[in-house]
């Protein structure tokens, strides 16, 4: 399957669907956040007041609201920064195909930090199609900007480029 994804006329266009679909969803989570108004501080209280809870009983992910209480909480405003800026950023290069397998990996970061969190939403949905999109790699941009950005940086920096094996058979 990954073979198709990531050499296949069909699995290009399939990825792309996917990929503007995603794209466009982050695009508009970042700029209603951007232009409304953006704090996490209820989302993180409520996190670490409610973690998700294993069947134990105990807190499933103890090290994630450590996390949040000790690292998040008190550096709430540039949290607020990253969230806004880095949704509308993921939402561009997705749907622009720019970057696009950068783009994938931060906006699966930010998925499961939310999952993390304890926030279900479309959240599974976007990582299985992010994780598709990581798969396809350049394939899932080809019709986008990557066609042309994704050459140019690997000429102008050559530690990019695909190590290329030959057999001597």
């Amino acid at each position: 399957m990954i073979k198709w994804l990531r050499d296949t006329k069909s699995g290009m266009w399939i990825m792309t669907v996917l990929r503007l679909y995603i794209g466009f969803e982050w695009l508009m989570d970042g700029f209603e956040k951007l232009t409304k108004g953006f704090d996490a501080k209820g989302f993180v209280m409520g996190a670490i007041k409610n973690p998700v809870m294993a069947p134990t009983g105990q807190p499933a992910y103890g090290w994630y609201g450590s996390f949040l209480k000790s690292f998040v909480l008190p550096h709430i405003s540039f949290f607020n920064f990253c969230v806004s800026w880095g949704e509308l950023l993921v939402g561009l290069g997705l749907f622009f195909g720019t970057l696009t397998t950068a783009a994938a990996f931060f906006g699966m970061l930010m998925n499961f930090a939310y999952v993390l969190a304890g926030t279900v939403s479309v959240n599974p949905t976007f990582i299985i199609i992010e994780f598709l999109i990581l798969a396809a790699g350049y394939n899932a941009g080809k019709i986008g900007l990557d066609r042309w950005i994704v050459p140019f940086l690997r000429e102008k920096m050559p530690f990019l480029q695909r190590s290329v094996t030959q057999s001597t058979k």
